[in-house]
């Protein structure tokens, strides 16, 4: 038995709005909002009286999806530290092709991100640069140059 296709990659958020219009600034497109709640999200996650919204944001292409979780229900626990580095154990980054990196940096700071380090040239195939967006979520783009 093999996958079909990684459906999504879900990320718990503290403000859905700030959130959706990050990735919204980035070229992600909303697919749709939610509430969601009941037992099959209790039984889903592993959690009782789950009660939260989510905003599913899609490529362009249309092959690849995020889903921004903002839980009222049951409280959200903070992670430590809050601000990980990217070394972090767990889920490291989301990675993102971009036609100019540059305009794309100056977009995504006017959504409060921070550039972590500086943009770097790998050989003359990529420009790449890892940000902190909302949440402290970090977010890693690519320009191809070569």
């Amino acid at each position: 038995m093999t996958i079909l296709r990684m459906d999504n990659v879900a990320i718990v958020v503290d403000d859905l709005d700030a959130a959706v219009a990050f990735f919204t600034e980035l070229g992600m497109e909303l697919e749709g909002k939610a509430q969601i709640e009941g037992l099959y999200a209790d039984h889903t996650v592993g959690l009782e009286g789950v009660r939260s919204d989510i905003a599913m944001m899609r490529t362009p292409d249309g092959h690849s999806k995020l889903e921004l979780t903002k839980y009222h229900t049951p409280a959200v626990s903070d992670a430590e530290p809050r601000n990980p580095p990217p070394n972090t154990l767990g889920l490291h980054r989301v990675m993102f092709a971009v036609d100019d990196i540059d305009d794309t940096i100056a977009r995504l700071r006017a959504h409060g991100a921070e550039l972590l380090g500086e943009v770097a040239q790998y050989e003359n195939i990529f420009r790449l640069c890892t940000l902190r967006g909302p949440a402290g979520i970090i977010v890693a783009l690519a320009e191809q140059i070569g």
